[in-house]
């Protein structure tokens, strides 16, 4: 009997003190955090972040002028549902295969990563544009298939500074650059083809009309 009421008391001395940890714990608030990973297809820019970033007044390609880069748009726009440019070396192969990609205008990192397969490495760079501009107020160069990345989240960009090399989609493609530029705030890798342009603007026709320059001026940016 006596064993009986010490293993009671044990008991019950053992399910207050569960009981005690419990409230504590709830007073205390969670003590674990469970942060989901950054997910780019559900960020959009903020309004603040809009007006806060550089503005971008000229645009360039980002492997050059095609007067002096040896460059040619392999897959143009639109063609067979395209979604941006494929700018290749004119060598062909992976002749380009670690050649420098350029910030196409100024602008800030919005991402930098490895979004999914088919995409390999990417950079998406958004740009203020000047007020009045039809395609504005804000558009986002888009740099996929990349062997390096040599900029960081949030770090703003010169245009014509470095912010990549060519590569092969981590081995899915011959090694080429795919291009786009997209209207808005809303940062989602997404798909490189559709049935119809969704934000996507032509690259060629959008940097034509925004270049500042003669075609055959191979002039750097001015210096931050």
């Amino acid at each position: 009997m006596a064993s009986r009421r010490a293993s009671a008391i044990f008991i019950s001395l053992v399910l207050v003190a569960a009981a005690a940890s419990f409230w504590w714990w709830l007073a205390r608030g969670p003590v674990l955090a469970f942060t989901a990973p950054f997910d780019p297809a559900f960020h959009r820019l903020s309004p603040e972040e809009v007006v806060t970033l550089p503005l971008a007044v000229r645009f360039d390609l980002p492997l050059g002028s095609p007067h002096g880069a040896l460059t040619y748009n392999a897959r143009p726009f639109r063609i067979a549902r395209h979604l941006g440019d494929d700018l290749n070396g004119i060598g062909g192969e992976n002749s380009d295969l670690g050649d420098s990609i350029f910030a196409a205008g100024m602008g800030r990192v919005v991402y930098a990563g490895m979004p999914g397969s088919g995409w390999g490495k990417m950079i998406i760079v958004a740009h203020r544009l000047p007020p009045g501009d039809e395609a504005g107020p804000v558009v986002q160069t888009v740099y996929a298939h990349l062997d390096q990345i040599v900029v960081a989240h949030g770090q703003v960009v010169q245009r014509g500074q470095k912010i990549g090399t060519i590569g092969t989609g981590e081995g899915t493609y011959l090694a080429h650059l795919h291009f786009e530029v997209r209207q808005g705030p809303y940062i989602n890798p997404a798909e490189g083809y559709a049935d119809t342009p969704l934000n996507r603007l032509s690259p060629e026709t959008f940097i034509q009309a925004r270049r500042g320059a003669g075609a055959a001026e191979l002039g750097p940016a001015p210096r931050l």
